[in-house]
């Protein structure tokens, strides 16, 4: 990495050259590097380092820093903190090629089998680059090898972790991968504070999350995006039609989700797949209605099912199939009464409006179980009167 290996590189001179270079709130930062650095404080030089870095009129000068200064010192770094610094740096040359380069010699410094986790944030953060150079096989071997490699681990740092979903939900997203998309973007939330992000980063991943729910396969429960704080980004954008697209879908709402249809035309990809999500809403209808009833009273009429889904009493028994087949419910259709009995349907998360239709289930429930108390008590009253 150039002139750093050279025996007699003179760090007092580099230092002081660069601290002429910076602006004025830039330049105590080179008094203490040299200060530690000559007082061989490893732990706190490199805490001051990250510091700097951190600083966003620090941009122009990483690359160097890194090469000639930090480059010195890096066997006495701790792997995670010299993985860190170099990201920083990865990000300030002009050319992704150079990025990557760049970041493979750090990759070759973090091999070792004490510092898996780390080479993983080397290796996925690099796949990053690659994913904008459209390296995608690259990438996905990023993917699978680092996949392999945390499954390894009871746990790693959470920048790990944030770093392995941020950069996988950047391929399925790449890739139309729409369900894998969604999975590894909510993972990659849980992950990070999302107060951090920046306005226009939520926004963009609320939207995007919100599309793939839409057209993912075998996404048919939405709670978990719906109870997420992310999806309030969208609030008051023009976006926010997305958000009320997706509280009619998680709850079946037939009316709703038709009367959001003429903002498609805002979004190509909903509207080539209009047909595919009538059909997705056809089957969360089903879902919720079976979910609404109590577990004791599950033979569903086609005729009810029909007027639930606005389909034709003919076209019941398909969309039955295809639950059954999705395993969105489990049960049998009665052909000669044309009744579906339902012995399952698939756990999901609630929202709001959800979680409270659970608890009138339940007062009514309560309420029957007091009913038949008091009537046990009555009888058993009577038979010792006798």
């Amino acid at each position: 990495m150039a002139q750093n290996m050279d025996v007699d590189f003179d760090v007092p001179k580099f230092l002081y050259e660069q601290r002429q270079k910076t602006p004025a709130q830039l330049q105590h930062y080179f008094t203490t590097f040299e200060d530690l650095y000559e007082r061989k404080l490893w732990h706190q030089l490199t805490t001051k380092i990250l510091d700097f870095f951190q600083e966003p009129a620090s941009a122009p000068y990483q690359i160097a820093i890194y090469q000639n200064f930090v480059a010195e010192w890096e066997d006495k770094i701790n792997k995670l903190s010299l993985v860190t610094i170099a990201l920083q740096a990865a990000h300030q040359f002009t050319d992704l090629q150079e990025s990557v380069n760049f970041l493979s010699e750090i990759i070759k410094k973090v091999e070792g089998p004490d510092t898996k986790d780390v080479y993983v944030l080397a290796v996925m953060e690099s796949a990053n680059f690659k994913l904008k150079l459209n390296q995608a096989e690259d990438v996905k071997k990023a993917i699978d090898e680092s996949e392999k490699i945390l499954e390894s681990f009871d746990s790693v740092e959470p920048v790990i972790y944030a770093s392995f979903y941020r950069v996988s939900a950047e391929y399925y997203k790449a890739k139309a991968n729409y369900a894998q998309y969604y999975k590894s973007a909510l993972l990659y939330l849980a992950c990070v504070d999302v107060e951090q992000l920046t306005v226009q980063d939520r926004v963009q991943r609320a939207y995007d999350l919100s599309i793939s729910a839409l057209l993912g396969d075998m996404i048919y429960n939405f709670g978990e995006l719906l109870m997420h704080p992310i999806l309030d980004s969208l609030t008051g954008t023009e976006h926010d039609w997305l958000r009320s697209l997706l509280f009619a879908f998680n709850g079946g709402d037939i009316g709703k989700f038709e009367a959001l249809v003429p903002h498609f035309s805002k979004q190509p990809l909903l509207q080539q797949n209009q047909a595919a999500l009538s059909r997705k809403i056809c089957l969360m209808s089903l879902i919720e209605a079976v979910f609404r009833r109590s577990t004791d009273n599950r033979s569903i009429p086609f005729s009810e099912i029909a007027a639930e889904t606005r389909l034709s009493v003919d076209e019941v028994e398909h969309l039955v199939m295809k639950a059954l087949s999705l395993k969105l419910i489990r049960g049998s259709i009665d052909q000669v009464d044309q009744l579906v009995v339902v012995t399952w349907v698939q756990p999901r998360v609630l929202d709001k409006d959800q979680i409270d239709g659970m608890r009138r289930k339940l007062e009514e429930w309560d309420n029957q179980v007091k009913k038949i108390s008091a009537f046990v008590g009555e009888q058993g009253g009577e038979v010792f009167a006798q």
